[in-house]
C-alpha cells in the first residue's frame, strides 16, 4: 500500500507493508483524514521515517478477528494511534464508530481529536444549562465544535474570533463574538482556553467565582503569569488542564455521540480546507499560517 512518511526532506508518499491487524483491530481502507495543529509540531520533531495520522474515516475491509466492531463494508470514523495517513490502517474497535448513512466520510474525519477535545473540555464544566460560556480560539477546529456543543447543552456562549468569523460563529448559536477575552462582557461560569499567554491571564480576570477555566492549548506560544492575587473577586474558581492523550473517556462512545449530532444536523463538521492527499503540503502550510478556519481534510482516491 501507499502511505505518507515523514523524512528530513518532508512528507513523501512511499510503498510500505500493509498493516497486520491485532485480533481487536479492524482493517480500514482510509478514504479521508484530517490534520490537527498539534501534528505540525510532531512532524517537525519526528523526521526519521515517522508515519503520522490519527483522524481517519473510511470503509472496513477486514473486521476484527475477535468479533468486535462493525462488519466488512461498514463506513467508519476512527482515532488511530498513528500511521493513519495511508491507504490502509489497523485500528482497535474501541477507537472507532460506524457512520450513519447521512454522514459523509470527509467531514466525519474532522471529528476524532477535535471533537473529543470539544466534548470533554465542556464536560469538565458540568451542566451548562443557563451558564455563561466563553470559548477562545473559536474559529479553530476544536473551537467551532465547542461553540456548537455548548449551545446544544444550553449554554449562553460568547466566542472569541476575528470579525470575519462573526457570521459563522453567530450561525452556530453564539450570543456574541468579540476579538479578545478582555472585550467579553461580564463573568463566565466556564472558559475554554486554547491560546495561552495574555489570553489565559485575561481568562482568569473573566471567570466567575466558583467557575472553571479549562486550559487545553497554547497556540500563542506564550507563557501566562498567574498568581493567587489574580483570583480576588473570582474566589473558588479553578484552573483545570485538559490533555487529549490522557482523556479517560470512551473513544468509541464519544465518536458515536459526535456522529449522531452530525447525522441529525445539530453539529456541523469544521471543514476549512479540502483536497486530495497529494496536496498535504498545502494543507499544512495553510494550517500553519491560519489561512483557513477549521480543519484540513485530505482525501485518498
Amino acid at each position: 500500500m501507499k502511505a505518507l512518511v515523514n523524512t528530513p526532506q518532508g512528507l513523501t508518499v512511499r510503498s510500505v507493508a500493509d498493516p497486520d491487524p491485532a485480533p481487536d483491530q479492524a482493517l480500514i481502507a482510509v478514504r479521508s483524514f484530517s490534520v490537527n495543529r498539534g501534528e505540525l509540531d510532531l512532524l517537525a520533531a519526528r523526521t526519521e521515517d515517522w508515519r503520522p495520522g490519527q483522524d481517519i474515516a473510511g470503509v472496513v475491509v477486514e473486521p476484527a478477528e475477535d468479533g468486535s466492531g462493525p462488519a466488512a463494508g461498514a463506513r467508519v470514523v476512527a482515532l488511530a494511534e498513528d500511521s493513519g495517513w495511508a491507504e490502509l490502517a489497523a485500528v482497535s474497535t474501541a477507537r472507532l464508530a460506524e457512520l450513519p448513512d447521512s454522514v459523509d466520510i470527509e467531514p466525519a474525519s474532522t471529528l476524532p481529536l477535535a471533537g473529543r477535545a470539544a466534548l470533554n473540555t465542556l464536560r469538565i464544566g458540568g451542566s451548562l444549562v443557563g451558564k455563561k460560556v466563553l470559548v477562545t480560539g473559536a474559529t479553530g477546529g476544536v473551537g467551532q465544535l465547542q461553540v456548537q456543543l455548548a449551545v446544544l447543552a444550553g449554554g449562553d456562549v460568547t466566542a472569541i474570533g476575528r470579525d470575519d468569523a462573526s457570521d459563522l460563529l453567530l450561525k452556530y448559536g453564539a450570543r456574541s463574538v468579540v476579538p479578545t477575552v478582555t472585550e467579553a462582557d461580564g463573568l463566565f461560569d466556564l472558559i475554554t482556553e486554547s491560546v495561552g499567554g495574555e489570553s489565559l491571564e485575561a481568562a482568569v480576570e473573566k471567570i466567575a467565582p466558583g467557575g472553571t477555566v479549562v486550559v487545553f492549548g497554547a497556540s500563542s506560544r506564550r507563557k501566562a503569569s498567574v498568581n493567587l492575587y489574580d483570583f480576588i473577586g473570582h474566589e473558588g474558581a479553578r484552573l483545570v488542564s485538559y490533555l487529549s492523550y490522557a482523556d479517560p473517556s470512551s473513544v468509541s462512545a464519544d465518536l458515536r455521540t459526535l456522529v449522531d449530532f452530525v447525522a441529525v444536523g445539530s453539529l456541523q463538521a469544521p471543514v476549512g480546507f479540502q483536497a486530495g492527499w497529494d496536496q498535504v503540503d498545502s494543507a499544512l502550510e495553510g494550517l500553519r499560517h491560519r489561512t483557513f478556519r477549521g480543519k484540513a481534510v485530505l482525501t485518498i482516491p
